[in-house]
């Protein structure tokens, strides 16, 4: 029975959806419920997320204490728009100047990621008069014209016509081939030759203090101090694209932490809402008096997704959400900086954001193809684990943040199992 209401869901899929929708599983369950850090199918199986949704589930799926909030706040008023007062969108923008780093105390409420790296780049234009971008390879920043144009990951860029005159692209500071640190002069030389010759039409620099797609990429301790130096001689901003490392899944409240950094602008999203879209660009008080022509965003930080927010962030604070996902991730770090395997390269990332880079072991199979049967494995053992890098081989671990020890260990045994098999 399982089976034939899978194939009805995948035929429905090709039938209704655009071809470039997939899904990760040859054999993929329905997922039809979930209780923080598991999912369960149709078929009453549960599963482990250890990809939560791409780092938006961080207070775990349904979670009854955020989730009395939001239906409280659906049953009182659904939605309304910025043209009207209200609190819950007010009281967040409060309680954000109060988190976020430096004096990032202005925000603008949109609903994607997309969306608000695009606020953020229009901010950098209206404020420096400039309308060049600098963005590294392997970054990925959108799915609007103007982010994609700034996505440096080749198969999600999707057009072939995209801006390209006022972009200008570097080399990240990280390589299979080199040194990190050999690549942070590279990447450094590059960012002072793109300023020498075009500072003077460059408007931001964008970057992700993780790269997540990319392939879980942290850079050297110093590259985000020298890049910000070398940006403010050239009155370039520094937009930091937090989407998917913000709010605790570093082991910090924001990655950008990690580096002793702060932006001009940060971009939020994913989980701020802990499912309920809403995202955020927030900048200084100078900075935001330049975004004064009207604007409006018809769903950002609506009463629903703002009352949810305020609650994400309480039970961010009240479960030490940041502090556990720094225990646990030094704990995941441990565990799988002693898996030893001949499909294993390297382990990178920190907090509950790691990831394994996967490498084939024979020529008959790549190891993107590796990648995906490890995954199919650990799917029928009930673990979901996540892919991502620029040829998809490296797996993701991104649960949420309300994940135990318990539930890592059993990954952990599950996994090297299944590398085990593999190698047979």
């Amino acid at each position: 029975m399982q089976e034939l209401v899978s194939e009805k869901v995948v035929s429905k899929r090709k039938k209704y959806f655009f071809p470039a929708t997939a899904n990760f599983y040859d054999k993929a369950p329905i997922i039809v419920g979930g209780s923080m850090q598991y999912l369960f199918d149709d078929a009453g199986n549960r599963y482990t997320d250890f990809f939560a949704g791409v780092s938006v589930m961080n207070c775990g799926h349904s979670n009854p204490e955020i989730i009395k909030d939001t239906v409280a706040q659906l049953e009182k008023l659904q939605h309304t728009t910025t043209l009207y007062l209200t609190n819950p969108n007010v009281d967040l923008a409060e309680r954000l100047a109060q988190l976020l780093p430096g004096e990032l105390t202005r925000t603008f409420f949109c609903v994607t990621g997309s969306e608000a790296n695009e606020g953020a780049m229009a901010l950098a234009r209206l404020h420096t008069k400039k309308d060049g971008f600098i963005a590294l390879t392997g970054g990925l920043h959108g799915r609007t014209h103007l982010t994609l144009s700034v996505t440096g990951i080749p198969m999600w860029r999707l057009d072939e016509k995209l801006m390209t005159e006022n972009v200008f692209f570097i080399e990240r500071p990280f390589s299979q081939q080199k040194s990190n640190e050999e690549m942070m002069e590279t990447s450094i030389n590059q960012l002072k030759n793109v300023l020498e010759e075009h500072g003077h039409r460059i408007a931001a620099m964008l970057v992700e203090p993780i790269q997540g797609n990319g392939g879980i990429i942290m850079y050297p301790q110093d590259y985000l101090k020298r890049v910000k130096a070398l940006l403010e001689e050239y009155n370039v901003l520094l937009i930091v694209d937090e989407v998917q490392t913000g709010y605790g899944r570093t082991g910090k409240l924001f990655a950008i932490e990690h580096y002793d950094v702060v932006p001009d602008i940060l971009v939020t999203a994913k989980a701020l809402g802990n499912g309920i879209p809403i995202s955020t660009f927030s900048t200084t008080e100078e900075i935001a008096m330049s975004f004064n022509k009207p604007s409006a965003s018809t769903f950002g930080g609506n009463p629903v997704a703002a009352t949810t927010a305020l609650s994400v962030l309480n039970y961010l604070s009240e479960e030490n959400l940041v502090e556990k996902s720094e225990q646990l991730g030094n704990y995941l770090k441990e565990k799988l900086d002693a898996l030893e395997s001949p499909f294993i390269q390297e382990r990178r990332g920190c907090g509950l954001m790691q990831g394994l880079q996967i490498q084939a072991k024979d020529e008959g199979v790549s190891s993107a193809q590796i990648t995906d049967m490890i995954l199919e494995k650990m799917k029928d053992r009930g673990f979901f684990l996540g892919k991502n890098g620029l040829n998809r081989d490296v797996i993701a671990f991104q649960p949420p943040l309300v994940i135990q020890q318990e539930d890592i260990e059993e990954m952990l045994i599950n996994l090297w199992e299944v590398l085990q098999e593999l190698e047979l």
